[in-house]
């Protein structure tokens, strides 16, 4: 399928405008963060990890830190997170680092989230389509309900997105993505800090259930 001007070039071009003046407005937020981060959790502000990019490509994310340092190998990330970092989090300003990586054209303003290299292989065909365009901080299947949206959904919601990309669907998406963060919801899946794990395709069972209120196609 041909591109249009905007998957080409206006959203790039947005996306170096809208994350240069976001860092701008928000480098007092960014600042009072860190210092909170440094207080509450000690050294080592941001959290640093490789996650897949555009094609597959891995590149460092960055976030705030929202987990304190484990007590014991293979603690579970749940007892790690503390009380502020699930207030941080819940506030998505721990995500908010990842401008940078939208200036270094790691990431986009919208797009699937950016999930770990590790579930490169673990993606059925139709779930890997969701590689075609960079991932990001706000999107389809985040305005469902961030980490509340279960795995073929999520995947799902991913896979339309890359198939075509508009402005009118991007605004869509952040304006979804804006509600369900003032909502509150979404924050973890049940039981988890964030998601659980993503099973290798071959052991998930597919699952039925309707995408038609957030459109992606516009």
């Amino acid at each position: 399928m041909a591109e249009g001007f905007y998957a080409r070039a206006g959203k790039r071009l947005l996306d170096l405008l809208g994350a240069g003046g976001l860092l701008l407005v928000l480098s007092p937020v960014l600042a009072a963060v860190a210092l909170a981060v440094r207080l509450a959790l000690g050294p080592g502000v941001l959290f640093q990890q490789e996650r897949a990019g555009r094609d597959g490509v891995p590149f460092t994310l960055f976030k705030f830190r929202s987990m304190r340092e484990p007590r014991y190998a293979g603690e579970p990330d749940a007892a790690r997170l503390t009380g502020f970092g699930r207030r941080l989090r819940a506030s998505a300003l721990d995500e908010v680092p990842q401008l940078l990586n939208v200036l270094r054209g790691e990431m986009s303003l919208v797009g699937p989230r950016p999930l770990p290299v590790a579930y490169l292989d673990r993606y059925t065909a139709r779930e890997r389509e969701r590689l075609r365009v960079r991932p990001g901080l706000a999107g389809a299947a985040q305005a469902r309900g961030r980490n509340a949206v279960p795995w073929p959904e999520r995947l799902e919601w991913d896979a339309r997105y890359a198939a075509r990309v508009t402005l009118g669907g991007d605004v869509a998406a952040v304006l979804g993505t804006i509600g369900v963060l003032l909502s509150g919801r979404g924050v973890s899946a049940d039981g988890h800090a964030t998601m659980p794990e993503l099973p290798p395709a071959r052991l998930r069972e597919p699952e039925c259930f309707e995408v038609s209120q957030v459109d992606v196609s516009r």
